[in-house]
This record gives structure tokens, C-alpha cells and sequence, in this order.
């Protein structure tokens, strides 16, 4: 069985600062007004079918308010659960967070990393919404050439530079589905964001949806090998959930046998083949999400916690004596990596 830190039997990126930083970096979610190109007009309206921000948006979080504002809010949100967090990372979250000239983007970034408590930017966005002049300034942002005099202190280390991550909204392998689902790009365009992204040397992570309408689980399982082959640190998952008002409400009304829907106990059996598959030096940022209870129709899994959730997981890899990238050939240096 291969080794992975804090004795997991997977990579787990919950502990993947404190690893790498030597202390928890918790993540505040800024709005910063952004909207995307399937909601504009550029390639689409009505943003994605299963689509409503609100679901997944902190009630600190608001464009009305002025960046380092939703950063104290969100500081004194968190600090309630993780009373000892020090630093944090702006988390720009909402909508596509690269979807606008290059001046605009510095300026809400320079923002942001100009908060005393800020050691870095996480920026969300789309794979169409990314071109070689943004990501040549975020690599620069990130060597510490963009900011002269910025410094954190993080795990006892002095950083003259930010941390930069770029996370993809992908969602699915499958160019039929992101039509499907109005996503107004195709796979190809995500494989060349990443690969792009990969070569400035900035750490890029990728949402994945499991359960889309069409796909199956062998489909689903099969987009393992599809992930492994993209230059991603790290990777996060969220079963499907049917957000009330959505697109995807409809449809699934209409056609209910196109979803491919499961219980709790299959769902933790089925992301236990999806780890089996997935490369082991990717780290593993989320397998679930939580939607409040308000926003759907149905809880067909109780109201679990997302923290319960990881222990049925664990327990689940243990019982089967199992491992994220048991049926992955792999190198030395991915052996390395998750250690």
C-alpha cells in the first residue's frame, strides 16, 4: 500500500498547507462582481443548467462590499471553527474570476494581497477565461517580482512572495455534456488552460460534477484516466445535487432516467473506485458538497456533515483495504509526492 501523509489512504489537500507552509491557510471567499461568458452573451446565456451562486455563497461574501471588508467578515466567520488560523487566502470565488482585462484583475488581486492577514490569492474561473498575458503576470505575482516589499511570516518562514492557485471549473471529460449543460467551452479548451497554466509554473487544481445527466458510472469512472493525464496539483469533486430553480430542476423533472443518482453508502463505494483510479499525487481537495438544505428540494442523504462524510470515507478505504492509485501505475517521483 503506498504511504500518504497523516495516515490517509489518499492524498488529502486538507493538510496539504500545514505540509507544505507548516501551518492551516484557510481559504475566505471574496465576490468580487464577476459574472461569466455563458451568462453574458460572449458564448451563451443563462450561465450553467444546474447553476444558482447563492447556493454556495458565505452570507459575508457580497460585491457590495469592498474586498478587505469581506476579508475581516470571512476572518471572523472562521475563526469560530479554526480559532487558530493565522493566515488566510483570498478566495475569489464567484462566477468566472479571470473574466476581465488584465488592469481590472490587478488591481482586485493587488487588493486583496495588500490585507495584512492575506498570504495568497486562490482565483476560480473558466478554462475559456484564461490567455498567456494573464497567467505571464500571475507567474510574476507569484516569483514576487509584481509587489516590492509585500511579507508573511507562514509556519515560522518568511515569504516575500504571494501564493498563487488557479482552480478550473471543468465539471465534466465529456464535450456532449458541457453541451448539455451549457458550459460554452469544450474539453479541449480545458486541456490547454491547464497545460498552459502548468507551464508559468502555477499550481492549478479542477472542479469535477459527478452524476451529470447522461453520464453513467462507468463514464464517470472512465474520466479518471482523462484527469490523470492533465498537469493538475490538485482536484475536487461534488456529487450532483438538483438546486431548486435551476435549468437542471426541470430537466431532471422531465427526464428523471437520464441522472444517475446515488445513495450515501454508493456514492462513498463508488468515489472509492473513482480514488483507485486517480493518479496518487494528486492532491484530493473535496469528494462532496454541501448545498443548504434551503436551496433543495430534497436530502436524500439526511443533513451528514461534510466532516462525517471524510470519516465513512476513511473507514470505507480501510474496510476494503484500498488506496488512491491502487490501479494506477506509477512513477517514482508520484510516489514521492505523496509523502
Amino acid at each position: 500500500m503506498l504511504t500518504f501523509a497523516e495516515g490517509k489512504r489518499y492524498n488529502s489537500f486538507t493538510g496539504f498547507f500545514k505540509r507544505v507552509y507548516g501551518e492551516r491557510l484557510q481559504k475566505v471567499v471574496i465576490d468580487a462582481g464577476f459574472t461569466c461568458p455563458n451568462r453574458d452573451g460572449t458564448v451563451g446565456r443563462g450561465g450553467c443548467t444546474y447553476c444558482d451562486n447563492a447556493a454556495f455563497h458565505p452570507t459575508y461574501s457580497s460585491p457590495k462590499k469592498p474586498i478587505h471588508t469581506q476579508i475581516d467578515e470571512g476572518i471572523e466567520f472562521h475563526k469560530v471553527r479554526y480559532r487558530n488560523a493565522v493566515n488566510y487566502l483570498a478566495y475569489f470565488q464567484s462566477f468566472s474570476n479571470t473574466y476581465a482585462p488584465l488592469p481590472e484583475l490587478k488591481r482586485l488581486y493587488l487588493d486583496a494581497l495588500s490585507h495584512p492577514s492575506v498570504a495568497g490569492i486562490v482565483i476560480g474561473t473558466r478554462p475559456d477565461c484564461i490567455d498567456e498575458e494573464k497567467l505571464s503576470w500571475l507567474a510574476s505575482l507569484k516569483e514576487g517580482r509584481e509587489m516590492p516589499g509585500w511579507h508573511r511570516t507562514i509556519g515560522g518562514r518568511e515569504y516575500d512572495a504571494p501564493i498563487v492557485i488557479l482552480e478550473y471549473g471543468i465539471e465534466s471529460c465529456y464535450d456532449r455534456t458541457l453541451a448539455r449543460i451549457n458550459r460554452g467551452h469544450d474539453f479541449a479548451c480545458a486541456r490547454n488552460a491547464v497545460g498552459m497554466s502548468a507551464a508559468f509554473g502555477i499550481d492549478t487544481g479542477a472542479h469535477f460534477i459527478l452524476g451529470l445527466p447522461g453520464e453513467d458510472r462507468q463514464m464517470m469512472l472512465d474520466e479518471a484516466a482523462m484527469i490523470n493525464s492533465l498537469p493538475l496539483r490538485s482536484v475536487k469533486f461534488h456529487q450532483l445535487q438538483i438546486v431548486k430553480g435551476t435549468r437542471m430542476e426541470k430537466e431532471y423533472a422531465s427526464c428523471p432516467e437520464d441522472f444517475t443518482e446515488f445513495s450515501l453508502d454508493g456514492y462513498i463505494d463508488f468515489f472509492a473506485d473513482m480514488l483507485e483510479l486517480l493518479r496518487p499525487d494528486l492532491y484530493i481537495e473535496r469528494f462532496v458538497g454541501e448545498v443548504p438544505p434551503r436551496f433543495v428540494d430534497r436530502t436524500p442523504w439526511g443533513l451528514i456533515r461534510n466532516v462525517e462524510l471524510l470519516r465513512l470515507l476513511d473507514r470505507r478505504l480501510e474496510e476494503r483495504d484500498t488506496w488512491q492509485g491502487r490501479n494506477v501505475q506509477i512513477s517514482d517521483s508520484e510516489r514521492r509526492n505523496t509523502k
